[in-house]
């Protein structure tokens, strides 16, 4: 019993007990995700399964055994063209903050912006660069155009508004940051000066940025996955005609 009628005092590890979810249920589902891997023999199953593993881990600050998991991964996801798996499994490289991190978020954001994924992971890595960027980059500006160009490319009914909001609040804030932007005609003043309304400039702008990130430590053949791109009769069609022009 506490005496004087003092309320107890939690450790921290009892304190995330009550947190349910924040805790416990991630380390069951760690538990359950495991024992699935041992007796898992296929290549993609695996690499699915180590994804959510890498992403519970991240969650438990666990970020060496992420790192590592994330890492193997990518290859394959690349190998059976799942690019969207790739980039959250780069955007979790660049969430474990090692020394790859900065060209890891660089290789997610070339992935997010070529290929339709989801617009909302999408957005969030190209957040995750411009949270990178120093604030009178013109890199940052051409990110966040990027993100709200995406945004208006891909976002359905179903969470076009909720996106509109994050990739404008984005570039709100690069704006204010860059040149001190604070009402309408100054931003746009400010978009036709940088040329943020042209997707033909920005987006050949942002292949720059991509490369000063990742330099030479590329984990995948960028060329040879853009001459795949281009040559797909798929994403020739007159339906597909955004997915050409979001090649960086």
């Amino acid at each position: 019993m506490p005496r004087n009628n003092d309320p107890l005092n939690l450790t921290e590890a009892e304190s995330q007990l009550l947190d349910g979810s924040s805790f416990t249920d991630r380390q069951v589902r760690l538990v359950d995700l495991f024992h699935q891997l041992e007796h898992t023999s296929e290549e993609l199953k695996c690499a699915q399964l180590k994804l959510e593993i890498a992403g519970l881990q991240l969650d438990l600050d666990d970020k060496d055994s992420a790192w590592q998991l994330a890492h193997e991964i990518i290859p394959v996801f690349i190998n059976h063209k799942l690019f969207e798996d790739a980039a959250l499994a780069g955007q979790y490289v660049y969430l474990c903050d090692k020394d790859d991190a900065i060209s890891a978020i660089g290789q997610a954001a070339w992935l997010a912006v070529t290929y339709p994924i989801d617009p909302h992971l999408t957005v969030n890595i190209l957040d995750h660069i411009v949270d990178e960027t120093p604030d009178k980059s013109d890199g940052a500006a051409v990110v966040a155009a990027t993100a709200h160009y995406v945004v208006d490319l891909r976002a359905d009914s179903g969470n076009r508004e909720q996106l509109e909001l994050m990739s404008g609040s984005m570039l709100a804030r690069v704006a204010r940051r860059h040149s001190n932007i604070e009402n309408q005609t100054q931003f746009e003043t400010w978009v036709n000066a940088l040329e943020l309304n042209a997707p033909e400039q920005f987006l050949v702008r942002l292949r720059n940025v991509i490369d000063v990130m990742v330099q030479d430590t590329w984990w995948f053949d960028r060329d040879e996955l853009t001459r795949e791109f281009t040559d797909d009769p798929q994403n020739n069609d007159n339906n597909n005609q955004s997915n050409k022009e979001d090649q960086p």
